[in-house]
């Protein structure tokens, strides 16, 4: 099913997507990769509010490249990072802070899987190479936070997005898992394949 979804969105409505679902978000997107993931969660930890509300946003794995202009800054690229990267501590970024959606590619393991049906959020997975296309849908930079400390690409990005996508729903808050489901369709096929050469 494809569905343009208005952010925020609470998670009851995440608790709808089902895998397979194609999304195009409008709304705020905030990106966050490996190190911004363990700066909030020291940050929590030690008792600081952070600076935005992931809850009301979608959380985007990803590094963008930006220019600086005299108006602000531009994204002009905006490819999602491999989010197998986050694993490591997903699903208790997921449980404090509770993004509904989770883009970025390539999926994740059983530890964010758990945490997406825990807390009602999916991972949808953005194609990988196509960062050019994805900063046409990026209408503006509304903020940047932890720039100096972290760097361009792995600093938190606030952008507004219009018609965000296509992004497909590859785990969902009811357990679904494009993955795992693969895994058991590739082990069942070399299983019938080597059935096949055994008996010729």
């Amino acid at each position: 099913m494809q569905r343009e979804l208005a952010l925020p969105i609470d998670h009851t409505t995440a608790r709808t997507l089902r895998v397979g679902d194609v999304l195009f978000l409008t709304g705020d997107l905030f990106t966050a990769r490996d190190q911004a993931h363990v700066l909030m969660l020291r940050l929590h930890a030690l008792g600081s509010d952070l600076p935005f509300d992931p809850s009301q946003m979608a959380l985007f794995h990803c590094g963008p490249i930006v220019s600086k202009h005299d108006n602000g800054w531009k994204i002009v690229a905006a490819g999602p990072t491999t989010s197998i990267r986050m694993e490591p501590f997903e699903d208790q970024f997921l449980k404090i802070f509770h993004p509904p959606i989770v883009i970025g590619k390539g999926g994740m393991g059983n530890d964010t899987s758990t945490a997406l049906q825990s807390v009602g959020a999916v991972y949808a997975q953005y194609t990988g190479g196509a960062g050019a296309l994805a900063a046409q849908r990026i209408d503006a930079v509304s903020s940047v936070y932890w720039l100096e400390e972290l760097g361009m690409t792995e600093a938190v990005w606030i952008v507004k997005v219009s018609k965000f996508g296509p992004l497909l729903v590859t785990m969902d808050a009811a357990g679904g898992n494009l993955y795992t489901d693969l895994d058991r369709t590739i082990a069942e096929n070399v299983k019938a394949a080597i059935e096949r050469i055994d008996s010729a």
